[in-house]
């Protein structure tokens, strides 16, 4: 078995750390030395780190449709790499520093979806990307009456303008199999939903 090299924080000296862009986002940029694979110590390294907080997010489904229910929004991030910047995702917002992830989930889905979601389970969580940011996701399964959802969400306050759709999860499936849903923490929900699926269903004896 290969041995895996074990560095935890106390193998991290930072030097300096300063605030280089305070907006809605923020960025702070470090100055730091690490300990070597081949002993010693690094020079100084300098690093930029977008720094926006938590997040989760939470897929839900309804036993009875097997179908899932997904969002549309403008994410401009993805303009000039998508055909077009408004993606299909999963719930999703930030946690502003609760620890209380669950009510989070069902604040956001109420927000973004309408919907009010029961027996939440934990999936994984998950550093969306530690070369640039600090940002963990929390991601969950939830169960839902998607009988009556769907139409347009969000708070405009905050420039959402969000649509709902309830997809049998058939295609759900074929969609991120033909590489539609793109966004990690979408993928990663749709590939565990597809791990548990038969499980779900045999539970509720779903055809």
């Amino acid at each position: 078995m290969a041995k895996i090299t074990k560095f935890n924080q106390s193998d991290v000296e930072i030097v300096a750390k300063k605030r280089t862009f305070n907006g809605f986002f923020k960025i702070d940029e470090y100055h730091f030395r690490h300990a070597l694979f081949a002993g010693g110590q690094s020079e100084i390294v300098v690093r930029e780190i977008f720094e926006r907080g938590d997040a989760v997010a939470v897929l839900p489904y309804d036993p009875k449709l097997d179908a899932v229910l997904l969002i549309e929004q403008i994410r401009i991030g993805a303009l000039s790499d998508k055909k077009s910047p408004w993606l299909l995702e999963v719930i999703a917002g930030m946690t502003d520093g609760s620890n209380d992830y669950e009510s989070v989930v069902k604040k956001e889905a109420k927000e973004e979806s309408g919907i009010e979601l029961s027996n939440l389970e934990f999936m994984l969580s998950y550093l969306s990307s530690p070369g640039g940011t600090s940002e963990r996701l929390y991601l969950y399964y939830a169960e839902a009456d998607l009988s009556q959802a769907g139409g347009l969400f969000g708070v405009p306050d905050e420039g959402e303008d969000i649509k709902v759709h309830v997809l049998p999860v058939k295609q759900a499936f074929q969609l991120l199999d033909e590489g539609e849903m793109d966004n990690a923490a979408t993928v990663i929900c749709l590939q565990w939903l597809k791990l548990n699926i038969e499980a779900i269903r045999e539970k509720y004896h779903t055809c």
